[in-house]
């Protein structure tokens, strides 16, 4: 089979992004579209571009959108906030929908996979402005020490951030009182996202098994609306 010149210019470009740094990267993506009549663009549609945010973009828009994000200046801010964790009681959200063989006789719960739920609010009490629902899955993945493996969405209803989510992993050792998580993407205003969240428990009680923990979140996304650098 031959290989089309212009995919294989493509993907010569993709293999130079994760070679150079960002700058250099959008030197080179925009060196790349002035040269030509653009059928190169059309090589976005092939990695999927097809279906548009929602479908409610054009291929062609998002194309555009993507390099206009590219050549956008950074915004960084700080978020805090709490989410609360309720593992009890009579209306528990977060639940237990696998366990290994030896979760029950395992000192770390190893194995055990919840999915979670949570109320995120502006303070410690339930009752405070709710900001919005932290969304994912938790894994106990330590045979020797509590420590869990997150894999948690962060969906904003309200304010600036309202319908825009964030993207946080890792491994989170609940043997230690500030637990770094990373960021690693988000939607919406977070589009290209990057930072990492500090976490703590800033209250748990033992009778209905219902936490509280404090999120400070750092994070740097590409403003649309920004202008380029």
């Amino acid at each position: 089979m031959i290989i089309p010149q212009h995919i294989c210019k493509w993907a010569a470009l993709i293999s130079s992004i994760y070679t150079v740094s960002f700058s250099t990267t959008r030197t080179k993506f925009q060196t790349f579209i002035a040269n030509g009549n653009y059928e190169d663009m059309a090589m976005l549609d092939i990695i999927d571009l097809n279906g548009a945010i929602n479908g409610s973009q054009s291929p062609q828009a998002e194309e555009l959108r993507f390099i206009r994000l590219l050549q956008a200046k950074q915004t960084a801010v700080k978020l805090h906030f709490f989410i609360q964790d309720a593992l009890g009681g009579s209306s528990p959200t977060v639940w237990e929908v696998a366990r290994s063989s030896i979760t029950p006789d395992s000192t770390t719960s190893f194995g055990q996979v919840r999915v979670l739920d949570d109320l995120i609010t502006a303070e410690p009490d339930p009752d405070s402005q709710k900001m919005g629902r932290a969304q994912g899955m938790i894994t106990s993945s330590d045979l020797d020490k509590t420590a869990l493996t997150m894999n948690l969405n962060l969906y904003f209803t309200c304010g600036k951030y309202k319908g825009s989510t964030l993207c946080i992993v890792g491994r989170n050792p609940m043997d230690r009182k500030n637990r770094e998580l990373a960021v690693v993407g988000g939607t919406g205003v977070f589009r290209m996202a990057r930072g990492y969240a500090i976490s703590n428990t800033y209250s748990y009680d033992v009778d209905t098994n219902y936490g509280v923990l404090e999120y400070t979140v750092y994070v740097a996304y590409v403003d649309d609306d920004a202008d380029c650098v």
